[in-house]
């Protein structure tokens, strides 16, 4: 056993465990954070997908020895405090949860699409969510609410360019 520490949701956390313990594992049972699932447990299905330096990785194919120093976010860590992300919103709007399952990981997936591509096409969406499963067939709501989401963020972009706009005051001579 080695200990190894982590940047998780922004925190520093150390776990003591074996060097091929997949992060999957060392996120759910070391660091008690369950919203990653595992589904497949060859990184087929995306149910355990994370961003590691803000890319989707499936984490059940990561051994927590190969991580280093890379920054780690899983679903617990998406939200802004008590606010959720814009995602998350448009997921409860759009009713996409049926079991709820493989949610996380859809969710997790496209924030990583709307971070690389602020206003996605369906074909962009179909591609970034391909490696993607959801028994319960709920595509089209999953791509429903990644358009909401990305009107929502960009709604918030021009609101927040529009008050810096606001409060800028020239100088007068």
């Amino acid at each position: 056993m080695s200990t190894y520490k982590l940047n998780v949701n922004g925190e520093t956390r150390k776990v003591e465990t074996h060097e091929d313990m997949p992060l999957l594992w060392v996120l759910r049972d070391r660091l008690g954070l369950v919203g990653a699932k595992y589904g497949c447990g060859i990184g087929l299905c995306g149910a355990c997908t994370v961003h590691m330096n803000d890319a989707p990785i499936r984490s059940c194919m990561v051994r927590v020895a190969d991580v280093g120093d890379a920054q780690i976010k899983s679903i617990e860590g998406l939200a802004d405090g008590a606010r959720l992300h814009p995602l998350q919103k448009a997921w409860i709007d759009k009713d996409v949860a049926q079991c709820g399952y493989c949610q996380t990981g859809q969710i997790m997936s496209a924030a990583a699409l709307l971070e690389q591509n602020p206003d996605p096409s369906d074909d962009d969406i179909d591609l970034a969510m391909a490696g993607n499963y959801c028994r319960c067939g709920t595509y089209l709501r999953i791509r429903e609410a990644i358009h909401a989401a990305a009107r929502t963020a960009q709604a918030s972009r021009h609101v927040e360019s529009d008050a810096v706009v606001a409060h800028w005051e020239p100088e007068v001579s």
